[in-house]
């Protein structure tokens, strides 16, 4: 047995918590766990892991060459992953909100699949928070300011909050020209929003929306039928603007805009999957989300 094969198997021994853990996820038997364990430690003259029949505990040596392999097997691995045909194969798994998932997100898995056909993506869209370490994610994108700061983020735009309504609507209950005017009107919400729509100069109003709705489809759906006035992001809402099925309004009045930020665990030691999408990202979501943010205003009560 070469030594960095006793580095696999001390590392193994250590993330598994014992030798037959050890064994099983390297398939040998663990007497070879045992006497290549021996054998590592007569190499360092020191022990490297405290054994007794309940458990293993690494000395302070132990850790710090635990730390230390486990950067050198990385780095084994990012090697051979860059060797490998165009140096990228393997799952990749990414989680962005629906709409944005589908309408920006999508659009860029599609483009990178077609570069990379050795490559596997899973896409996970949901609304709800998705942890990257519990739920074994390697990207994020991440609409508004960001609660974890233990992980990695690079602003790649932003999103407005935006009031709109359908063309055939705005004929029947006309336009209004200042946000407290809303109370006149029949609003369509989300079930999670709170009972007032904030907006720019710290004004809030009290809504009553007629219809509430869990899903932006459904919401849209719902807003292009003249249901009423809604408030939706940009990006959920561009289409319609670009299709004249919604107008926008007040927009003098809308909120500051909301940071889109792509996340990851971790920038250094990146794998070369993870760093060349998070590369094609950065590049390419920034002018999606601009042209979605910055559509042209109407002119007040146009």
């Amino acid at each position: 047995m070469d030594r960095f094969d006793e580095l696999q198997v001390f590392v193994a021994v250590i993330q598994q918590g014992s030798l037959a853990g050890a064994a099983r996820v390297l398939q040998r038997s663990p007497p070879v766990i045992t006497r290549t364990l021996n054998a590592l430690e007569a190499r360092f003259g020191t022990t490297l892991i405290e054994r007794t029949t309940r458990q293993l505990a690494p000395t302070e040596s132990g850790w710090q060459l635990f730390e230390q392999a486990q950067r050198l097997l990385n780095d084994y691995q990012s090697a051979l992953d860059s060797a490998h045909h165009s140096g990228l194969h393997g799952l990749l798994r990414i989680t962005a909100p629906v709409m944005c998932g589908r309408r920006h997100v999508m659009p860029l898995v599609n483009a990178f699949l077609q570069q990379h056909p050795e490559m596997q993506i899973e896409l996970i869209l949901s609304d709800s928070y998705q942890d990257l370490i519990e739920n074994g994610l390697d990207i994020a994108v991440r609409i508004g300011e960001l609660q974890d700061s233990s992980m990695v983020a690079r602003n790649v735009g932003s999103v407005r909050s935006m009031l709109v309504a359908s063309p055939d609507y705005l004929r029947q209950a006309g336009i209004p020209a200042h946000p407290a005017e809303l109370s006149m009107h029949a609003l369509v919400a989300g079930v999670r929003h709170t009972r007032e729509w904030r907006f720019a100069h710290d004004l809030r109003v009290r809504i009553t929306p007629r219809l509430r709705v869990n899903d932006i489809a459904s919401q849209l759906d719902a807003l292009r039928s003249g249901q009423g006035i809604g408030r939706l992001l940009s990006y959920q809402v561009i289409d319609e603007l670009q299709a004249g099925t919604l107008i926008r309004l007040l927009s003098e009045w809308e909120p500051a805009p909301l940071p889109v930020h792509l996340v990851a665990q971790r920038v250094k030691n990146m794998a070369p999957k993870v760093r060349c999408f998070w590369d094609f990202a950065l590049t390419a979501l920034p002018p999606r989300l601009q042209a979605a943010a910055e559509f042209p205003a109407p002119a007040r009560n146009s």
